[in-house]
This record gives C-alpha cells, sequence and structure tokens, in this order.
C-alpha cells in the first residue's frame, strides 16, 4: 500500500462537477493499492497516517500528529501511484490492485480508520475523474509505502 501525504491547510475534491469531500486543516492522503496487499498493509498505514507527527508545537517543531491537533483527514484513491515509467513513455500500471478488488480493500480500510479515531474523514469517489484542490502547508509532503 502506498500513500502520497500532504499536511495542508484545506483541500477539497470535485467529481462529476461537485465537491464530494473536503477538510480544513489536516493531511489530504493520496492511496494506491498493490496487487499484493494484505490488511496487515492496511492496518500498518492506518496506524502511519494517524501517528504521522507532521505537525508543529509552540516551538515550530513537527512534533504532533493529525489526531493531536483534531486535524481531518481527506483519503483520495488513486491507482496511478503504482505506475512505472521506468521504461517507455506509457506508465504500466501492472502492479496496480485490479480495480474491483482494490474497492473492497479501500472500503475496508476507510472503516478500520473510522474505527481507529474519531477525526473526520472525507472522501474522493472510487475509481472516478477527479479534480484535488489543496492548500499545502509547509510544503510538507511525504511518500509512505508499507512495504
Amino acid at each position: 500500500m502506498r500513500a502520497l501525504v500532504q499536511r495542508v491547510a484545506s483541500a477539497r475534491v470535485v467529481a462529476g462537477g461537485e465537491v464530494v469531500g473536503a477538510i480544513g486543516r489536516g493531511l489530504l492522503v493520496l492511496v494506491g493499492m498493490h496487487r499484493d496487499d494484505t490488511p496487515a498493509d492496511g492496518a500498518w498505514m492506518g496506524r502511519k497516517l494517524l501517528s504521522l507527527r507532521v505537525f508543529e508545537d509552540a516551538r515550530g517543531k513537527m512534533s504532533r500528529s493529525v489526531e493531536e491537533v483534531n486535524g481531518e483527514l481527506l483519503i483520495v484513491s488513486q491507482f496511478t501511484l503504482y505506475g512505472d515509467a521506468r521504461q517507455g513513455a506509457r506508465p504500466d500500471f501492472g502492479a496496480a490492485m485490479p480495480t474491483e478488488a482494490a474497492r473492497t480493500f479501500y472500503e475496508e480500510w476507510i472503516a478500520l480508520l473510522r474505527r481507529s479515531c474519531a477525526l473526520p474523514i472525507r472522501e474522493g469517489r472510487f475509481a472516478a475523474t477527479m479534480q484535488v484542490e489543496l492548500v499545502n502547508d509547509g510544503p510538507v509532503t511525504l511518500m509512505l509505502d508499507s512495504r
């Protein structure tokens, strides 16, 4: 499981001309599932996201988690995180989990996240064409990989 995590002042996702998810201060998480991911990968990613210390304390040090600052999460599925462009000009997405299996995995993972914390969790629309708007705070951007 792979996630591109951005600390944001605000973010929103538009699909089909409507806002389907929006947050204020928190984390925008673009997440992709590998074809070999298991529930253990999802559990690891959930723990990592909730404990990741990327928010500043009173001294300006990144030592607080999204939970500690009562932030929000905006999760957007993105199979292209597993695009391999090392050869040729067209990325190969063969490492990404197939769509229907990924949908089930994603929905179960979101349910796990919701059970794991009391933070507001918003989402994009699975397998839709979306526009993601964000105000990256810092900027702070990290790539996480469960492997």
